[in-house]
Protein backbone atom coordinates (compact mmCIF):
# COMPACT_ATOMS: atom_id res chain seq x y z
CA UNK A 1 0.00 0.00 0.00
CA UNK A 2 1.45 3.77 -0.22
CA UNK A 3 1.00 6.59 -3.21
CA UNK A 4 0.31 4.89 -6.41
CA UNK A 5 3.05 5.95 -8.96
CA UNK A 6 1.58 7.94 -12.00
CA UNK A 7 -0.37 5.50 -14.63
CA UNK A 8 -0.45 5.59 -18.07
CA UNK A 9 -4.07 5.95 -20.09
CA UNK A 10 -5.70 2.53 -20.20
CA UNK A 11 -5.45 2.77 -23.96
CA UNK A 12 -1.69 2.53 -23.62
CA UNK A 13 -1.78 -0.06 -21.47
CA UNK A 14 -4.24 -2.11 -23.95
CA UNK A 15 -2.19 -1.31 -26.93
CA UNK A 16 1.12 -2.71 -24.92
CA UNK A 17 -0.89 -5.64 -23.62
CA UNK A 18 -2.60 -6.68 -27.27
CA UNK A 19 0.80 -6.30 -28.92
CA UNK A 20 2.31 -8.46 -25.89
CA UNK A 21 -0.73 -11.30 -26.38
CA UNK A 22 0.13 -10.56 -30.65
CA UNK A 23 3.77 -11.79 -29.95
CA UNK A 24 3.03 -14.67 -27.27
CA UNK A 25 0.28 -15.88 -29.68
CA UNK A 26 3.26 -16.09 -32.55
CA UNK A 27 5.49 -18.15 -30.44
CA UNK A 28 7.85 -15.67 -28.70
CA UNK A 29 8.24 -17.11 -24.97
CA UNK A 30 9.43 -13.98 -23.95
CA UNK A 31 6.66 -11.97 -24.38
CA UNK A 32 4.13 -14.94 -23.01
CA UNK A 33 6.73 -15.00 -19.55
CA UNK A 34 6.21 -11.07 -19.37
CA UNK A 35 2.32 -11.48 -19.92
CA UNK A 36 2.29 -14.22 -16.98
CA UNK A 37 4.55 -12.21 -15.03
CA UNK A 38 3.14 -8.93 -15.15
CA UNK A 39 -0.28 -10.06 -14.46
CA UNK A 40 0.64 -12.44 -11.30
CA UNK A 41 -1.79 -9.94 -9.11
CA UNK A 42 -4.39 -9.90 -11.61
CA UNK A 43 -4.29 -14.09 -11.57
CA UNK A 44 -4.23 -13.91 -7.49
CA UNK A 45 -7.05 -11.57 -7.32
CA UNK A 46 -9.26 -13.57 -9.84
CA UNK A 47 -8.51 -16.80 -8.00
CA UNK A 48 -9.04 -15.05 -4.82
CA UNK A 49 -12.24 -13.83 -5.59
CA UNK A 50 -13.37 -17.39 -7.46
CA UNK A 51 -12.77 -19.03 -4.02
CA UNK A 52 -13.93 -16.60 -1.74
CA UNK A 53 -10.58 -16.43 0.22
CA UNK A 54 -7.10 -15.05 -0.18
CA UNK A 55 -5.17 -17.37 -2.20
CA UNK A 56 -1.24 -16.95 -2.08
CA UNK A 57 1.24 -17.73 -4.39
CA UNK A 58 3.30 -20.73 -3.78
CA UNK A 59 0.94 -21.80 -1.06
CA UNK A 60 -2.50 -22.91 -2.85
CA UNK A 61 -2.95 -25.18 -5.64
CA UNK A 62 -5.90 -22.43 -6.95
CA UNK A 63 -3.21 -20.06 -7.60
CA UNK A 64 -1.34 -22.48 -9.89
CA UNK A 65 -4.80 -23.59 -11.52
CA UNK A 66 -5.74 -20.15 -12.02
CA UNK A 67 -1.98 -19.41 -13.52
CA UNK A 68 -2.61 -22.01 -15.72
CA UNK A 69 -5.70 -20.74 -16.97
CA UNK A 70 -4.41 -17.62 -17.43
CA UNK A 71 -2.20 -18.99 -20.17
CA UNK A 72 -4.77 -21.01 -21.46
CA UNK A 73 -6.61 -17.92 -21.74
CA UNK A 74 -3.76 -16.52 -23.96
CA UNK A 75 -3.86 -19.08 -26.29
CA UNK A 76 -7.66 -18.84 -26.47
CA UNK A 77 -8.15 -15.16 -27.06
CA UNK A 78 -9.84 -14.30 -29.76
CA UNK A 79 -8.19 -10.43 -30.62
CA UNK A 80 -10.71 -9.72 -33.47
CA UNK A 81 -13.58 -9.93 -31.12
CA UNK A 82 -12.71 -6.89 -29.57
CA UNK A 83 -13.52 -7.89 -25.83
CA UNK A 84 -11.60 -6.89 -22.94
CA UNK A 85 -8.92 -10.09 -22.33
CA UNK A 86 -8.39 -9.34 -19.04
CA UNK A 87 -12.37 -9.92 -18.83
CA UNK A 88 -12.14 -13.31 -21.05
CA UNK A 89 -9.17 -14.77 -18.57
CA UNK A 90 -11.17 -13.86 -15.12
CA UNK A 91 -13.63 -15.99 -17.21
CA UNK A 92 -11.52 -19.00 -17.61
CA UNK A 93 -9.63 -18.81 -14.55
CA UNK A 94 -13.12 -19.19 -12.96
CA UNK A 95 -14.76 -21.92 -14.78
CA UNK A 96 -11.28 -23.77 -14.52
CA UNK A 97 -11.46 -23.49 -10.75
CA UNK A 98 -15.19 -24.46 -10.66
CA UNK A 99 -13.84 -27.79 -12.89
CA UNK A 100 -11.03 -28.34 -10.12
CA UNK A 101 -14.12 -27.84 -7.02
CA UNK A 102 -16.62 -30.63 -9.16
CA UNK A 103 -13.54 -32.99 -9.49
CA UNK A 104 -13.13 -33.18 -5.66
CA UNK A 105 -16.73 -32.64 -4.85
CA UNK A 106 -17.94 -34.93 -7.25
CA UNK A 107 -18.71 -38.14 -4.85
CA UNK A 108 -20.82 -36.02 -2.50
CA UNK A 109 -22.66 -33.75 -4.88
CA UNK A 110 -26.05 -33.67 -4.48
CA UNK A 111 -28.59 -33.42 -7.55
CA UNK A 112 -28.01 -30.00 -9.39
CA UNK A 113 -29.91 -27.18 -8.78
CA UNK A 114 -30.68 -26.57 -12.34
CA UNK A 115 -32.84 -23.45 -11.48
CA UNK A 116 -30.03 -21.45 -10.56
CA UNK A 117 -27.77 -22.14 -14.18
CA UNK A 118 -26.58 -19.28 -15.82
CA UNK A 119 -24.04 -18.70 -19.06
CA UNK A 120 -21.27 -16.98 -18.49
CA UNK A 121 -19.22 -14.92 -21.14
CA UNK A 122 -18.20 -17.96 -22.94
CA UNK A 123 -21.67 -19.22 -23.42
CA UNK A 124 -20.89 -22.33 -20.52
CA UNK A 125 -23.65 -23.12 -18.01
CA UNK A 126 -22.58 -22.80 -14.53
CA UNK A 127 -24.41 -23.63 -11.93
CA UNK A 128 -23.66 -21.01 -9.04
CA UNK A 129 -25.32 -23.04 -6.53
CA UNK A 130 -23.58 -26.38 -6.65
CA UNK A 131 -20.75 -24.27 -7.12
CA UNK A 132 -20.85 -22.19 -4.00
CA UNK A 133 -21.47 -25.69 -1.97
CA UNK A 134 -17.78 -26.80 -3.84
CA UNK A 135 -15.93 -24.06 -2.72
CA UNK A 136 -17.42 -23.87 1.11
CA UNK A 137 -16.73 -27.68 1.31
CA UNK A 138 -13.28 -26.81 0.24
CA UNK A 139 -12.99 -24.07 1.95
CA UNK A 140 -13.77 -25.76 5.50
CA UNK A 141 -10.42 -27.41 5.13
CA UNK A 142 -8.14 -25.06 4.77
CA UNK A 143 -9.50 -21.76 6.46
CA UNK A 144 -8.52 -22.93 9.67
CA UNK A 145 -4.95 -23.22 9.09
CA UNK A 146 -4.63 -20.19 6.56
CA UNK A 147 -6.04 -18.51 9.96
CA UNK A 148 -3.31 -19.98 12.14
CA UNK A 149 -0.15 -19.20 9.02
CA UNK A 150 -1.64 -15.68 8.94
CA UNK A 151 -1.31 -15.25 12.62
CA UNK A 152 1.80 -16.73 13.24
CA UNK A 153 3.14 -14.49 10.49
CA UNK A 154 2.01 -11.36 12.12
CA UNK A 155 3.22 -12.60 16.14
CA UNK A 156 6.41 -12.82 13.97
CA UNK A 157 6.31 -9.14 12.81
CA UNK A 158 5.38 -7.49 16.01
CA UNK A 159 8.59 -9.12 17.47
CA UNK A 160 10.69 -7.42 15.48
CA UNK A 161 8.95 -3.91 16.82
CA UNK A 162 9.16 -6.13 20.39
CA UNK A 163 5.40 -6.27 20.69
CA UNK A 164 3.71 -9.49 21.66
CA UNK A 165 0.39 -10.59 21.08
CA UNK A 166 -0.32 -10.47 25.05
CA UNK A 167 0.87 -6.79 25.37
CA UNK A 168 -1.46 -5.81 22.27
CA UNK A 169 -4.46 -7.17 23.68
CA UNK A 170 -3.65 -5.17 27.20
CA UNK A 171 -2.84 -2.40 25.34
CA UNK A 172 -5.78 -1.90 23.07
CA UNK A 173 -7.96 1.21 23.57
CA UNK A 174 -11.35 0.40 25.87
CA UNK A 175 -13.21 3.16 24.54
CA UNK A 176 -14.95 3.04 21.00
CA UNK A 177 -13.65 6.95 20.33
CA UNK A 178 -9.87 6.49 21.37
CA UNK A 179 -10.14 3.19 18.95
CA UNK A 180 -10.99 5.12 15.76
CA UNK A 181 -8.59 7.73 16.54
CA UNK A 182 -5.76 5.61 16.31
CA UNK A 183 -7.25 3.80 13.40
CA UNK A 184 -7.26 6.94 11.83
CA UNK A 185 -3.67 7.31 12.36
CA UNK A 186 -2.75 3.90 11.49
CA UNK A 187 -4.62 4.22 7.80
CA UNK A 188 -2.83 7.59 7.20
CA UNK A 189 0.33 5.53 7.54
CA UNK A 190 -0.66 2.50 5.43
CA UNK A 191 -1.36 5.36 2.66
CA UNK A 192 1.92 7.11 2.82
CA UNK A 193 4.70 5.49 1.54
CA UNK A 194 7.20 7.19 3.26
CA UNK A 195 5.72 6.66 6.27
CA UNK A 196 5.22 3.16 5.57
CA UNK A 197 8.74 3.09 4.53
CA UNK A 198 9.92 4.95 8.03
CA UNK A 199 8.09 2.13 10.12
CA UNK A 200 9.41 -1.07 8.76
CA UNK A 201 12.84 0.46 8.82
CA UNK A 202 12.99 2.55 12.06
CA UNK A 203 10.60 0.43 14.11
CA UNK A 204 8.91 3.21 14.81
CA UNK A 205 6.56 5.93 14.04
CA UNK A 206 7.17 9.27 11.99
CA UNK A 207 5.70 11.52 14.54
CA UNK A 208 6.50 14.67 13.57
CA UNK A 209 5.67 14.16 10.08
CA UNK A 210 2.25 12.29 10.99
CA UNK A 211 1.44 15.89 13.05
CA UNK A 212 0.65 17.39 9.59
CA UNK A 213 -1.53 14.85 8.64
CA UNK A 214 -3.65 13.88 11.70
CA UNK A 215 -5.89 15.44 14.08
CA UNK A 216 -4.61 13.68 17.00
CA UNK A 217 -2.52 14.65 19.74
CA UNK A 218 1.32 13.28 19.92
CA UNK A 219 0.64 12.58 23.51
CA UNK A 220 -2.38 10.10 22.14
CA UNK A 221 0.07 8.69 20.11
CA UNK A 222 2.64 8.19 21.88
CA UNK A 223 0.11 6.85 24.64
CA UNK A 224 -1.69 4.54 21.61
CA UNK A 225 2.19 3.81 19.48
CA UNK A 226 1.96 -0.05 19.53
CA UNK A 227 -1.26 -0.68 19.01
CA UNK A 228 -1.22 1.92 16.11
CA UNK A 229 2.14 0.52 14.69
CA UNK A 230 -0.28 -2.94 15.06
CA UNK A 231 -2.57 -1.93 12.95
CA UNK A 232 -0.52 -0.52 10.72
CA UNK A 233 1.42 -3.65 9.81
CA UNK A 234 -2.17 -5.07 9.15
CA UNK A 235 -3.12 -3.14 6.99
CA UNK A 236 0.23 -2.84 4.99
CA UNK A 237 0.80 -6.59 5.23
CA UNK A 238 -0.95 -9.66 3.22
CA UNK A 239 -2.96 -9.86 6.84
CA UNK A 240 -6.84 -10.04 5.09
CA UNK A 241 -8.29 -12.16 7.72
CA UNK A 242 -6.89 -10.26 10.61
CA UNK A 243 -8.25 -7.20 8.43
CA UNK A 244 -11.18 -8.24 8.18
CA UNK A 245 -11.69 -7.77 12.27
CA UNK A 246 -10.54 -4.34 12.07
CA UNK A 247 -12.02 -2.67 9.23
Amino acid sequence: MGILPFRRKKSEETSDLNQLLMKARSGDEEARNQLLRVYIPFVAKSASQATGRYIRRGQDDEFSIALAAFNEAIERYDLSRGTSFLGFADTVIKRRLIDYFRSKQAKQRDVPFSDFEVEDEEENVINYVEVQKSVEEHQKLVESDARRDEILHFTELLMQFEISMEELVDLSPKHQDARENAMKVAKVIASHQEFCEYLMTKKSLPLKALMNHVNVSRKTIERQRKYIIAVSLILIGDFEMLQDYIL
